[in-house]
């Protein structure tokens, strides 16, 4: 049997404090703990551990079955931990603390051989969201390749493509459209059939010959600078009626005779009408003076009359012929009885052209006589009007500018009336009488003659053809036809131009609306041929293709 004391002495032995110099073992798992199977209460039918060394007592063993427990349990239960007790609680991975009355010793135990070594770890602060939302995507980027880097070039820069076109679509289409325009496609020039017509051209002096509005017949001899005599009147009305203009069958202003005008009027040795100081006659009939019976004395006070003095006027007539392109032309007088006026053939059919424009000096210059207010009549010393369609205009002779004359005359073509414009200068005595005025009249009416019988009429563009387009500005082109048959009066050989006259033309239009006209011969002079031109079809705005295309 087993002594009380033996009982006693395992629990003393568990309560022994440990010895110096033995190691303390740390914390072990569940499996390694022999404290927690030291503790732990004996399972019903098996012995204890004492049982089983044989070391319960003295004589026998204990443990046995069908033998009655005769050994009372003395050991006591220490909690290695109380859970619920606040006050001695410790953070997770904190080391227990040594019994209380356990003697510290100076030396650290060792880990056992292969054992790791537990370290007190402490609490991390949580990171903010955003901090664990980067970690969470911010994954490492796949290695560079072309092709990547060609894929995010055009992720970044697509949205900025896009919405520069966007700008670019809304700010071209907001410009301001450019002007339609009219271009000529059909033939800039026709040419009549047939060779050059053969002109009577004077054997001596120079000469030139036009059809106003159509073209020229050209020229003879030496086109220099000679005495043109009272063919500078011409200038001098051309002038007048410019500063003063008179309407058709109008007298317009009366003009008070000074004494000079008187005195002159009884010179000898050149033409003048007797006139009065202090009479007064009216413009009319001052031109009528210097173009029919061509009075020096009018002349002269014409010019007085509009610049002050002779020489102020004169200074008119030049500044008109410059503007006229009359190179070749010098005025000095308003008469022309100075040797020192000269000019051209050429010159003096530019300002033939320019002065049959104004209608007050057509009607004078077409007079074959006027009575003065005196009562005289005069007759024109051009003897070519009235005759053979001659309107016009001028005569001239002197013994040192011999014979000149500037003429015109009429001819009726298809309907259509043409002016035909001449000169000849200088003119050595001639004609039926042997005179130097005789030689000019046979020579100017040989050439009338000649530009009458010469001049025909052709259809150049028949109507409805398309003779060019109304361009937009932006590529669109609407077709422009003829409203009506184009002919032209010309002669064989001659080459006359086609140009196209603009009217206003609107960004959109119907077809049939007249967009300009087709002028056919000389633009800039009375006589050429105008034909209107119109839309074919219906003429449109530009689209929103051909406006974001703009460029310009």
């Amino acid at each position: 049997m087993l002594k009380l004391g033996d009982a006693a002495a395992p629990s003393k032995a568990a309560d022994k404090p440990d010895e110096p110099g033995k190691e303390e073992k740390g914390p072990k798992s569940d499996k390694g703990n022999k404290s927690d199977k030291a503790e732990k209460p004996d399972e019903p039918g098996k012995g204890s551990a004492a049982d089983k060394d044989g070391k319960g007592g003295k004589g026998g063993k204990t443990g046995h079955p069908g033998h009655p427990r005769d050994v009372e349990r003395t050991s006591k239960f220490v909690a290695l931990r109380q859970p619920d007790d606040l006050a001695t609680r410790t953070p997770p991975g904190t080391p227990p603390k040594p019994p209380s009355g356990t003697p510290r010793t100076a030396s650290t135990s060792s880990l056992p051989y292969g054992g790791s070594e537990q370290t007190t770890q402490q609490p991390v602060p949580p990171k903010p969201p955003l901090d664990l939302l980067a970690e969470l995507t911010n994954t490492p980027p796949p290695p560079e390749t072309a092709l990547r880097t060609t894929v995010r070039r055009v992720k970044i820069w697509t949205p900025l493509v896009v919405l520069l076109l966007i700008v670019l679509a809304v700010v071209q289409s907001m410009r301001d459209l450019p002007r339609p325009t009219l271009d000529l496609t059909a033939q800039e020039s026709f040419t009549f059939e047939g060779g050059k017509p053969q002109i009577p051209w004077p054997s001596s002096g120079q000469a030139a010959l036009d059809v106003q509005g159509i073209g020229t017949f050209g020229s003879s001899g030496d086109q220099k600078p000679v005495p043109i005599a009272s063919v500078a009147k011409v200038m001098t009305a051309y002038v007048i009626l410019r500063d003063h203009p008179l309407k058709s069958g109008a007298d317009g202003p009366k003009i008070k005779i000074d004494q000079t005008a008187e005195d002159q009027s009884q010179a000898g040795q050149e033409s003048t009408v007797d006139v009065t100081a202090g009479d007064s006659i009216s413009q009319r009939e001052a031109l009528q003076s210097i173009l029919i019976a061509s009075a020096n004395n009018v002349a002269r006070l014409l010019a007085r009359w509009d610049a002050g003095s002779e020489k102020a006027f004169v200074e008119k007539m030049n500044a008109a012929a410059k503007d006229l392109g009359m190179g070749n032309t010098t005025y000095t007088d308003p008469s022309g009885l100075n040797n020192t006026t000269v000019s051209t053939a050429v010159d003096q059919v530019k300002l033939a052209k320019e002065a049959m424009k104004a209608p007050a000096f057509r009607e004078v210059a077409a007079m074959m006589s006027y009575d003065d207010y005196k009562g005289a009549n005069h007759s024109n010393w051009n003897q070519l009007v009235g005759h053979n369609d001659v309107v016009g205009i001028k005569t001239g002779t002197t013994t040192s500018a011999l014979g000149n004359l500037v003429f015109a005359a009429k001819k009726d073509v298809d309907g259509e009336t043409r002016t035909i414009v001449g000169a000849v200068v200088r003119q050595p005595a001639g004609g039926a009488d042997n005179t130097i005025l005789g030689a000019a009249l046979d020579s100017s009416d040989k050439l009338i003659r000649a530009a009458q019988d010469t001049l025909e009429s052709s259809t150049i563009v028949k109507k409805g053809t398309v003779v060019g387009y109304v361009d937009d500005g932006l590529g669109g082109r609407t077709p422009v036809v003829t409203t009506q048959d184009v002919k032209a009066v010309g002669w064989a050989g001659l080459t006359v131009k086609l140009t196209f006259d603009a009217d206003e033309v609107p960004h959109t239009a119907a077809a049939g609306t007249k967009v300009g006209s087709l002028t056919v011969g000389d633009g800039g002079t009375s006589g050429a041929v105008k034909v209107p031109v119109a839309l074919r079809d219906e003429l449109v705005e530009p689209g929103f293709s051909d406006k974001l295309t703009r460029l310009g």
